[in-house]
């Protein structure tokens, strides 16, 4: 439900109240979204290298690639707006390798493969939708005006 930034008639606070609650939960579950599917990539990269289906026998250096992705998990369990900028930039990397190596591996490297490129549109949507709805909420709470860009203070 979209509310105009100046509305011709006075909003009930009921109704503004309920917005509000309904504009939090969308954000959080956006939130939760992008939380849930950064520990599933980290989660599923380790394990798809070192125990389901390694490189070679007793697993791989390959599996270091799940420390880039721990880093931004402390700034989206703090909810910051930056972190979840960059991680939506910094996921298609991820997306990338997996679509070389679904389309390249054996089963059933290339079923993880899937599952990691399936991982990469959640986390994407999810730290896209979040910053979207944020920014929306914090227009409709009157905290942020149409011209005005932006700030970290405000968000």
């Amino acid at each position: 439900m979209n509310l105009p930034l100046y509305p011709a008639e006075p909003i009930s606070p009921d109704l503004h109240a309920a917005t509000m609650a309904h504009g939090l939960h969308q954000v959080n579950l956006s939130r939760w979204l992008a939380v849930g599917s950064l520990v599933g990539l980290i989660v599923l990269s380790v394990a798809w290298e070192l125990v389901l289906a390694p490189i070679k026998p007793g697993g791989s250096l390959l599996a270091l690639k799940a420390i880039p992705l721990c880093v931004p998990l402390a700034g989206l369990l703090k909810n910051r707006m930056y972190t979840y900028r960059w991680v939506s930039l910094l996921v298609w990397l991820y997306f990338t390798e997996g679509v070389v190596r679904a389309y390249s591996d054996r089963a059933p490297s290339n079923y993880y493969a899937l599952i990691e490129v399936f991982l990469c549109l959640a986390l994407f949507i999810g730290c896209a939708l979040h910053v979207r709805l944020r920014l929306r909420n914090a227009k409709t709470q009157g905290i942020l005006h149409e011209s005005d860009p932006p700030s970290k203070a405000d968000l």
